[in-house]
Protein backbone atom coordinates (compact mmCIF):
# COMPACT_ATOMS: atom_id res chain seq x y z
CA UNK A 1 0.00 0.00 0.00
CA UNK A 2 1.33 3.41 -1.00
CA UNK A 3 2.11 6.06 1.64
CA UNK A 4 0.57 9.85 1.28
CA UNK A 5 4.00 10.78 0.08
CA UNK A 6 4.75 8.05 -2.28
CA UNK A 7 1.05 8.63 -3.44
CA UNK A 8 1.94 12.50 -3.94
CA UNK A 9 4.65 11.87 -5.72
CA UNK A 10 3.20 9.33 -8.74
CA UNK A 11 0.16 12.32 -9.47
CA UNK A 12 2.94 14.89 -9.66
CA UNK A 13 4.65 12.69 -12.10
CA UNK A 14 1.39 11.57 -13.52
CA UNK A 15 0.47 15.43 -14.07
CA UNK A 16 4.04 16.32 -15.95
CA UNK A 17 3.66 13.26 -17.69
CA UNK A 18 -0.06 14.33 -19.27
CA UNK A 19 1.06 16.82 -21.98
CA UNK A 20 -2.40 18.63 -21.92
CA UNK A 21 -1.78 19.71 -18.21
CA UNK A 22 0.52 22.44 -17.28
CA UNK A 23 1.77 20.94 -14.10
CA UNK A 24 3.14 23.99 -12.62
CA UNK A 25 -0.37 25.55 -12.45
CA UNK A 26 -1.63 22.72 -10.05
CA UNK A 27 -0.54 21.81 -6.41
CA UNK A 28 -0.98 18.44 -4.77
CA UNK A 29 -2.17 17.53 -1.41
CA UNK A 30 -2.43 13.92 -0.01
CA UNK A 31 -4.47 12.59 3.10
CA UNK A 32 -5.34 9.12 3.93
CA UNK A 33 -5.10 7.96 0.21
CA UNK A 34 -7.37 10.92 -0.69
CA UNK A 35 -5.74 13.69 -3.47
CA UNK A 36 -6.80 17.11 -3.19
CA UNK A 37 -5.85 19.02 -6.44
CA UNK A 38 -5.57 23.06 -6.05
CA UNK A 39 -5.31 25.57 -8.73
CA UNK A 40 -5.76 27.26 -11.92
CA UNK A 41 -5.54 26.53 -15.03
CA UNK A 42 -6.74 28.41 -18.66
CA UNK A 43 -9.53 25.54 -19.69
CA UNK A 44 -12.49 23.59 -18.49
CA UNK A 45 -10.68 20.78 -21.05
CA UNK A 46 -7.22 21.15 -18.95
CA UNK A 47 -8.69 20.79 -15.79
CA UNK A 48 -10.58 17.43 -16.87
CA UNK A 49 -7.45 16.08 -18.20
CA UNK A 50 -6.07 16.99 -14.92
CA UNK A 51 -8.72 14.83 -13.22
CA UNK A 52 -8.34 11.67 -15.47
CA UNK A 53 -4.68 11.51 -15.19
CA UNK A 54 -4.99 11.53 -11.29
CA UNK A 55 -8.12 8.59 -11.16
CA UNK A 56 -5.31 6.36 -13.55
CA UNK A 57 -3.19 5.57 -10.59
CA UNK A 58 -3.51 3.09 -8.48
CA UNK A 59 -4.07 3.58 -4.88
CA UNK A 60 -6.18 6.78 -5.16
CA UNK A 61 -9.15 6.20 -2.69
CA UNK A 62 -10.86 9.77 -3.94
CA UNK A 63 -10.21 12.93 -5.70
CA UNK A 64 -11.13 16.44 -4.49
CA UNK A 65 -10.75 19.24 -7.24
CA UNK A 66 -10.60 22.82 -6.30
CA UNK A 67 -8.99 23.90 -9.41
CA UNK A 68 -10.31 27.40 -10.63
CA UNK A 69 -10.79 27.86 -14.53
CA UNK A 70 -9.61 31.11 -15.52
CA UNK A 71 -10.01 32.12 -18.92
CA UNK A 72 -7.67 34.33 -20.86
CA UNK A 73 -8.03 37.13 -23.25
CA UNK A 74 -8.96 35.43 -26.73
CA UNK A 75 -10.49 32.21 -24.98
CA UNK A 76 -13.47 34.26 -23.56
CA UNK A 77 -16.61 33.73 -25.44
CA UNK A 78 -19.76 34.77 -24.69
CA UNK A 79 -22.52 32.19 -23.19
CA UNK A 80 -24.57 32.41 -27.17
CA UNK A 81 -21.34 31.62 -28.64
CA UNK A 82 -20.87 28.58 -26.53
CA UNK A 83 -24.36 27.55 -27.16
CA UNK A 84 -23.74 28.04 -30.72
CA UNK A 85 -20.46 26.09 -31.02
CA UNK A 86 -22.05 23.66 -28.84
CA UNK A 87 -25.10 22.73 -31.31
CA UNK A 88 -23.01 23.06 -34.51
CA UNK A 89 -20.49 20.35 -33.04
CA UNK A 90 -23.32 18.16 -31.82
CA UNK A 91 -25.24 18.72 -35.18
CA UNK A 92 -22.26 17.32 -36.99
CA UNK A 93 -21.75 14.24 -34.44
CA UNK A 94 -23.00 10.52 -36.31
CA UNK A 95 -23.52 9.24 -33.38
CA UNK A 96 -26.34 11.06 -31.88
CA UNK A 97 -29.55 11.36 -33.32
CA UNK A 98 -30.83 14.58 -35.14
CA UNK A 99 -32.33 17.05 -32.08
CA UNK A 100 -31.55 14.51 -29.22
CA UNK A 101 -29.54 16.63 -27.07
CA UNK A 102 -30.26 19.71 -26.17
CA UNK A 103 -27.56 22.90 -24.97
CA UNK A 104 -27.86 25.57 -22.32
CA UNK A 105 -25.14 27.62 -21.14
CA UNK A 106 -24.72 30.04 -18.10
CA UNK A 107 -21.54 31.58 -17.18
CA UNK A 108 -20.20 29.20 -20.08
CA UNK A 109 -21.40 26.29 -18.22
CA UNK A 110 -22.58 23.86 -20.76
CA UNK A 111 -25.91 21.38 -19.93
CA UNK A 112 -26.31 19.34 -22.20
CA UNK A 113 -30.46 17.42 -21.81
CA UNK A 114 -32.37 14.95 -23.63
CA UNK A 115 -32.48 11.76 -24.44
CA UNK A 116 -30.94 8.83 -26.21
CA UNK A 117 -30.73 4.98 -26.53
CA UNK A 118 -27.15 4.45 -25.18
CA UNK A 119 -24.56 5.50 -22.90
CA UNK A 120 -21.87 5.83 -25.30
CA UNK A 121 -23.93 8.52 -27.51
CA UNK A 122 -24.19 10.33 -23.40
CA UNK A 123 -20.22 9.94 -23.42
CA UNK A 124 -19.87 11.35 -27.25
CA UNK A 125 -21.89 14.31 -26.75
CA UNK A 126 -20.11 15.72 -23.43
CA UNK A 127 -16.96 14.46 -24.99
CA UNK A 128 -17.62 16.76 -28.39
CA UNK A 129 -18.36 19.93 -25.96
CA UNK A 130 -15.60 19.78 -23.74
CA UNK A 131 -13.18 20.88 -25.42
CA UNK A 132 -15.01 24.05 -26.89
CA UNK A 133 -13.22 27.24 -26.09
CA UNK A 134 -14.59 29.36 -23.58
CA UNK A 135 -16.18 26.20 -21.83
CA UNK A 136 -15.92 26.61 -17.84
CA UNK A 137 -17.81 23.73 -17.23
CA UNK A 138 -20.05 20.59 -18.42
CA UNK A 139 -23.24 18.85 -16.90
CA UNK A 140 -24.65 15.74 -18.90
CA UNK A 141 -28.19 15.40 -17.95
CA UNK A 142 -29.12 13.71 -20.78
CA UNK A 143 -31.09 10.47 -20.22
CA UNK A 144 -31.46 7.07 -21.33
CA UNK A 145 -34.73 6.55 -23.70
CA UNK A 146 -35.61 2.80 -23.06
CA UNK A 147 -35.68 0.87 -19.56
CA UNK A 148 -33.23 -1.77 -19.65
CA UNK A 149 -35.20 -5.82 -20.54
CA UNK A 150 -33.07 -8.37 -18.64
CA UNK A 151 -33.81 -10.62 -21.37
CA UNK A 152 -32.72 -8.40 -23.76
CA UNK A 153 -29.48 -8.32 -22.66
CA UNK A 154 -29.44 -11.83 -22.30
CA UNK A 155 -30.12 -12.52 -25.68
CA UNK A 156 -28.03 -9.68 -26.50
CA UNK A 157 -24.67 -11.77 -24.94
CA UNK A 158 -26.38 -15.67 -26.32
CA UNK A 159 -27.05 -14.21 -30.15
CA UNK A 160 -22.85 -12.33 -29.61
CA UNK A 161 -20.89 -15.62 -28.54
CA UNK A 162 -22.94 -17.70 -31.12
CA UNK A 163 -21.96 -15.32 -34.01
CA UNK A 164 -18.21 -16.59 -32.46
CA UNK A 165 -19.37 -19.92 -32.80
CA UNK A 166 -18.85 -19.91 -28.94
CA UNK A 167 -21.53 -21.94 -26.40
CA UNK A 168 -21.00 -20.75 -23.24
CA UNK A 169 -23.55 -18.29 -22.47
CA UNK A 170 -24.91 -20.37 -19.84
CA UNK A 171 -21.90 -19.97 -17.99
CA UNK A 172 -22.61 -15.90 -17.76
CA UNK A 173 -25.42 -15.50 -14.94
CA UNK A 174 -26.73 -11.76 -15.64
CA UNK A 175 -28.04 -9.40 -12.87
CA UNK A 176 -30.28 -6.30 -13.14
CA UNK A 177 -30.87 -3.11 -11.09
CA UNK A 178 -32.29 -0.80 -12.83
CA UNK A 179 -29.49 0.55 -15.82
CA UNK A 180 -26.71 -1.24 -14.57
CA UNK A 181 -26.13 -4.33 -15.21
CA UNK A 182 -23.39 -7.27 -13.51
CA UNK A 183 -22.01 -10.18 -15.28
CA UNK A 184 -21.22 -12.83 -12.89
CA UNK A 185 -20.23 -16.12 -14.22
CA UNK A 186 -16.88 -17.24 -16.22
CA UNK A 187 -15.66 -17.85 -19.84
CA UNK A 188 -13.23 -19.40 -21.66
CA UNK A 189 -10.54 -16.69 -23.57
CA UNK A 190 -10.34 -13.04 -23.16
CA UNK A 191 -12.11 -12.56 -26.07
CA UNK A 192 -15.17 -14.51 -25.15
CA UNK A 193 -15.11 -12.14 -22.03
CA UNK A 194 -14.69 -8.68 -24.12
CA UNK A 195 -17.41 -10.11 -26.61
CA UNK A 196 -19.67 -10.37 -23.60
CA UNK A 197 -19.15 -6.84 -22.31
CA UNK A 198 -19.54 -5.39 -25.13
CA UNK A 199 -22.62 -7.38 -25.88
CA UNK A 200 -24.05 -5.99 -22.23
CA UNK A 201 -22.90 -2.24 -23.39
CA UNK A 202 -24.53 -2.52 -26.81
CA UNK A 203 -28.07 -3.42 -24.88
CA UNK A 204 -29.94 -0.15 -25.31
CA UNK A 205 -30.83 1.51 -21.94
CA UNK A 206 -27.58 -0.10 -20.34
CA UNK A 207 -25.53 3.15 -18.09
CA UNK A 208 -23.42 0.49 -16.10
CA UNK A 209 -21.88 -2.94 -16.42
CA UNK A 210 -20.32 -4.68 -13.49
CA UNK A 211 -17.40 -7.06 -14.70
CA UNK A 212 -17.40 -9.78 -12.40
CA UNK A 213 -16.83 -12.82 -15.19
CA UNK A 214 -13.50 -15.02 -14.80
CA UNK A 215 -11.55 -15.92 -17.29
CA UNK A 216 -10.82 -20.02 -17.24
CA UNK A 217 -9.11 -21.71 -19.73
CA UNK A 218 -11.05 -25.24 -20.03
CA UNK A 219 -11.06 -27.58 -22.06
Amino acid sequence: MKTDMQLKQDVLDELNWESAVNAAQIGVEVKNGVVTLVGQVGSFAEKWDAERAVLRIAGVSALAVEIDVKLQGSSKRTDTDIAQAANHVLAWTTALPKDAVKVMVEDGWITLSGEVNWEYQRDVAAAGVRYLMGVNGVSNDISLKPAVSLSAVKSDIETALKRRAVDGSQDIAVGLQGTDVTLNGWVRSWSEHDLAIHAAWGTPGVKKVVDNLTVTYRG
